[in-house]
């Protein structure tokens, strides 16, 4: 038993080097927001230019998560991550140099193809080194180091932009990512999926797909849901979403197989990530405005006020994994979520235009615990349905999932706030904001009832 939980010095290199990944991506996504406004005046940049500045990073990186783990399946995972890893620092190098709003948005494209490559290669390497019964904990270290950049995101953004500049938010990636990519080539072991071939059809139907459907939701708030924009890239988007499903049933070599949907814990676990990313990513982007505009915190403020939202899923997530790994991935899911969920409403309720910020600690303590529970654990369900050989398509698929999540719940709660609130006055957005996390806690109670549906064992398919 002993000797079953040990963790060899070759696996130790792996989940160090891909929870780094996963923290450079995710601490750039979650510090810029606090920079927007240092980048606006900078660089002369209209609030298009900074709505971009975000969407075309978003764009790329949802596009071209699946393509990024299908070619690392057909070239090799440690080659594409340490490439992307070479990517996302230059992009992050083109960024700080950035002359102007629109060579920031080119770039930052960039940025989100790097990234795309980066995270579900990140993953397919740790679920291809560590074996099932230690995967779960691996994921709960793994999902750790993540939250700890979702933790320091905002604050790191807000004391870099004050104490110097907002070009260094972008700065800061590239020593982190020229040291580790050396390393990856050095010390993590190649792995590839299964078969030799890649599917240009599918990933030509893929990325259509994944275009229409993120185009659509982030430009709904700006062009309107009943816009022929937004109508038009959501049915494209459902329609090579269709074709897609079709070829996949055709292809000799298929990008996602059909056989993983058989199982339960793969298709409910994609819509649970799908529905708690995006009531997760929608509620901080709104908490992060009214710690802001309600409460009247500045940036780095606002940050600092965000650490009890972020500090349970960094000290809870290793251990959360681990639990996963003995008591299975349903109850954890099923408790996170819950927990998640009564933590937004008991927030929506106590949100006013002067609260103290004392009565938000509470609320937001709970939902970071909830999370903390739910996401190691339905990783675990989701990467581990498929043989070795499809983690890496899995691993895509979570990736996706979780990436459309995140444009639909800014989408969806963007939306819920226009409906009862506005910017004009503290008391006006904290109408629109309480809005906004009531729905976001019912995205999550949809979550709960996918949660319900993992069992409580599921065989490799």
């Amino acid at each position: 038993m002993a000797e079953d939980r040990a963790v060899s010095a070759g696996q130790r290199w792996v989940l160090v080097l891909a929870s780094v990944g996963s923290f450079m991506v995710v601490l750039d996504l979650l510090a810029v927001a606090t920079a927007l406004t240092a980048i606006q005046r900078d660089l002369g940049a209209s609030l298009a230019d900074l709505e971009w500045t975000v969407n075309a990073y978003t764009l790329s990186f949802a596009v071209l998560l699946m393509t990024g783990a299908a070619l690392g399946d057909r070239f090799g995972r440690r080659r594409l991550f340490a490439g992307g890893l070479a990517l996302f620092s230059l992009a992050s190098a083109a960024c700080a140099v950035a002359p102007s709003a629109g060579a920031l948005i080119a770039a930052r494209t960039v940025q989100g193809v790097g990234a795309a490559v980066v995270m579900p290669l990140a993953l397919g390497l740790l679920n291809a080194t560590f074996p099932p019964h230690r995967r779960g904990w691996a994921l709960g270290i793994y999902g750790g180091v993540t939250g700890l950049a979702a933790l320091l995101g905002p604050v790191i953004g807000g004391v870099l932009t004050q104490a110097l500049t907002w070009e260094w938010i972008f700065w800061l990636n590239v020593p982190i990512g020229l040291v580790a990519m050396p390393l990856v080539l050095a010390r993590v072991k190649e792995s590839f999926g299964a078969g030799a071939a890649t599917d240009p059809p599918g990933l030509l139907l893929f990325s259509g797909a994944a275009v229409g459907l993120v185009w659509g939701l982030v430009r709904a708030e700006a062009a309107g849901w009943g816009s022929a924009e937004v109508v038009g890239a959501l049915v494209g988007g459902v329609v090579f979403a269709g074709l897609f499903v079709l070829r996949q049933t055709r292809a000799a070599t298929p990008m996602l197989p059909v056989r993983l949907f058989r199982s339960r814990a793969f298709a409910a676990g994609n819509a649970v990530i799908f529905l708690l990313n995006g009531s997760l990513t929608g509620a901080i982007f709104f908490i992060a405005q009214y710690l802001q505009v309600a409460l009247g915190h500045d940036p780095l403020e606002a940050g600092l006020r965000l650490l009890p939202w972020g500090l349970a899923p960094f000290l809870i997530a290793p251990r959360a994994g681990a639990l996963a790994d003995r008591l299975g991935e349903r109850p954890l899911v099923v408790a996170g979520l819950t927990s998640y969920s009564v933590g937004l409403a008991w927030l929506a309720l106590v949100s006013t235009g002067d609260a103290p910020y004392l009565s938000l600690v509470g609320p937001m303590t709970l939902g970071g615990i909830g999370f903390a529970l739910a996401i190691p654990a339905v990783t675990k369900a989701v990467v581990s349905t498929g043989a070795p050989g499809d983690i890496g398509k899995a691993s895509g698929a979570f990736g996706t999932m979780r990436q459309l999540g995140a444009a639909f719940g800014i989408a969806t709660l963007s939306a819920a706030f226009s409906a009862s609130g506005t910017y004009a006055t503290a008391d006006s957005f904290t109408d629109g904001f309480r809005t906004a996390i009531a729905v976001a806690a019912g995205l999550t109670v949809a979550g709960v009832v996918f949660g319900a549906m993992i069992p409580k064992a599921h065989r490799r398919l």
